[in-house]
């Protein structure tokens, strides 16, 4: 069984590579997803997805404004994905949701969902979409996902118990089609003590990154720079106590934690973002140094040989955008079960007992939040 997937805000391919990795043969019959077209605004994402991806169907990457997008004249596709843009609703920053210039962008995925049917669709958001607009927006948009024809399941994937060396939580609607009459079960998290998660030391030396890998440029330095990083310890940010005086930030308000932190060998890493200025390019535990692009990817789970196309801060972005390659293939993977009626491992959803009192009333009772209108 092979299903044509579309995507929109495809990003550089994360989810792409995790749901060609994610096939299987059962009872003599191959199940798989197959890329169909992708669409992302920006031209050296689509590059990205393009050289990776798809190298011998580059016009199959639509490099454009989905809000320009010809829908109904898009190929009919089987699944799609769309990883709309978390700007707004990131728990970092203002958190728009609805009101600022990218939230109303999901409503591009529904549209796709109404007109193209698809069997099944997988979108992913960030932790934060849950209270943006005090929570609404979040029901707002599983309401519509429903009211298109699709049975729901949102959960809040903690992907450092599913093996992935980063403490990167997000959320993940998947939708199967009312017609098929079933509804998809979360995958079970095998890594949920600390103890067994995968570590960023783990990450970066095992296997060490090949000398001649590319996007692994170092970044340069003023020496106050690395003189301050050399007096912070793995684990520490810029305001740690020993830092000497003439080396401390001189920075009022608000400290930030993610600045000029390095991290812990031992442990994941903190999320990896594509956003941010000086101090927020995360720090190796080792060396006084921010992380080089490469080593960035590695905490994603990107392969070695998945070249980014661009600058080194495109790049960045890029990356810091993508959805993890390890944990879409292990969500897919259970899809792909599912049609096969294979049985795995489960956990119960996030909202799993309060999504029918939200779908039907527009409020999370839990939070006691007036409906969105």
């Amino acid at each position: 069984m092979i299903f044509k997937k579309g995507e929109l805000f495809c990003g550089p391919g994360g989810l792409s590579l995790g749901a060609k990795e994610a096939q299987f043969e059962y009872n003599n019959e191959l199940y798989k997803v197959e890329h169909l077209w992708a669409n992302d605004y920006d031209e050296n994402t689509c590059k990205s997805f393009a050289h990776n991806i798809c190298p011998d169907s580059a016009d199959s990457v639509i490099w454009g404004d989905v809000r320009e997008l010809d829908i109904e004249n898009l190929e009919k596709i089987d699944a799609l994905a769309f990883g709309f843009p978390c700007n707004d609703y990131s728990i970092v920053g203002e958190s728009k949701g609805m009101e600022g210039e990218y939230g109303p962008l999901y409503s591009y995925g529904i549209k796709v969902l109404r007109h193209h049917q698809p069997l099944w669709f997988i979108a992913e958001n960030v932790g934060g979409l849950e209270s943006a607009n005090e929570g609404r927006a979040f029901i707002k948009i599983l309401q519509e996902m429903e009211d298109v024809g699709y049975n729901i399941t949102p959960h809040l994937y903690k992907f450092e118990e599913y093996g992935i060396p980063q403490a990167r939580h997000r959320i993940i609607v998947v939708g199967i089609r009312k017609d098929l009459g079933w509804k998809f079960k979360v995958p079970k998290a095998p890594l949920k003590e600390r103890t067994m998660w995968k570590t960023t030391r783990q990450a970066f030396e095992n296997p060490p990154i090949p000398e001649d890998a590319t996007n692994n440029e170092l970044t340069r330095h003023q020496h106050k720079v690395i003189d301050m990083l050399n007096n912070i310890p793995p684990g520490e940010n810029a305001w740690y106590e020993g830092i000497p005086e003439h080396l401390r930030l001189n920075v009022k308000g608000a400290r930030m934690s993610n600045i000029y932190k390095r991290l812990n060998p031992d442990l994941p890493a903190y999320t990896v973002t594509g956003s941010g200025g000086g101090g927020t390019h995360m720090y190796h535990y080792d060396e006084p140094r921010a992380l080089t692009n490469r080593e960035r990817a590695r905490l994603q789970t990107f392969p070695d040989d998945f070249e980014f196309i661009g600058g080194k801060e495109s790049v960045r972005k890029q990356i810091g955008m993508a959805v993890p390659p390890e944990g879409a293939k292990i969500i897919i993977e259970a899809i792909l079960k599912s049609f096969a009626g294979i049985e795995y491992e489960t956990e119960p959803a996030k909202w799993e007992e309060e999504l029918p009192e939200m779908l039907k009333t527009g409020v999370n009772k839990k939070r006691k939040i007036k409906p969105l209108v």
